[in-house]
């Protein structure tokens, strides 16, 4: 039974800490920047897979996915800082489920998530691709279960993690084979037998294909296919997280 006063105080609780970390949102948009305007514009010159668009216009889907991947699973790191803090222990004394506490820190990830691409967004529509009002926002409406899916996955890790280090290690393993299998710098239809199996199995690959038919109206699958795939990664990682969560449960 899930909670909503509840989720609503966890999530008032992570939106107070993201937006005091002004920093943060900074940082995040460094990497994604650097591949728009450093790499983007040095490879301008070359083969877009896209017809009339550029190179630099064809990956900014997938650095949107980017800004999404980073973001989101970065956020399984305050689990562990709520951990030793000892506020997890406070909260899991509560007579809430675990779903609920998992919903509500998936729910205060994903707003940052959100947060960081309607800024790129932004940036995106004024500087590298002409976006209007409806393609802005079905890039929002794209980027909340693809940010609920990877906040899960940060979540499930955090939730099984005792060491920040160890969690930056396991995110670092994670998260750049995710971007790179995921066709965001590529066109996956000329990518190599290998690198296609692969892809299919990394539900990056899915949130940058759907991202890719709203800005420029073609993609590698068919948009069904996406958001049914994003679906179904959305319904195995919640499953985990709850899982993981109730471990912790079972912990305090």
């Amino acid at each position: 039974m899930i909670n909503l006063n509840a989720v609503y105080a966890l999530l008032l609780r992570e939106a107070k800490i993201f937006f005091r970390e002004k920093e943060r949102i900074i940082s995040i948009l460094v990497s994604p920047l650097l591949f728009l305007f450093v790499m983007g514009k040095g490879m301008a010159t070359g083969h877009s897979p896209v017809e009339g668009y550029t190179y630099q216009q064809f990956i900014f889907p997938g650095i949107m996915a980017m800004v999404i991947l980073f973001t989101s699973i970065t956020y399984g790191l305050y689990i562990i800082w709520d951990k030793r803090l000892d506020f997890l222990k406070e909260v899991l004394a509560a007579p809430i489920s675990r779903a609920t506490l998992f919903l509500g820190k998936a729910l205060g990830g994903m707003l940052g998530a959100i947060i960081e691409t309607l800024i790129l967004l932004l940036i995106g529509a004024a500087f590298i691709i002409p976006l209007n009002f409806l393609k802005v926002l079905l890039c929002l409406a794209a980027a909340f279960p693809v940010s609920f899916m990877i906040t899960s996955i940060g979540l499930t890790i955090g939730a099984r993690m005792k060491s920040m280090e160890g969690f930056g290690l396991v995110m670092s393993f994670l998260t750049w084979p995710l971007f790179f299998f995921s066709g965001a710098l590529f066109d996956l239809g000329t990518a190599a037998p290998y690198i296609k199996v692969i892809s299919l199995f990394d539900p990056v690959t899915y949130a940058v294909d759907i991202m890719r038919i709203i800005m420029l109206g073609r993609g590698t699958f068919p948009a069904w296919l996406d958001l049914g795939a994003i679906a179904a990664f959305c319904l195995a990682t919640a499953v985990m997280g709850v899982a993981a969560f109730g471990k912790l449960q079972h912990e305090k």
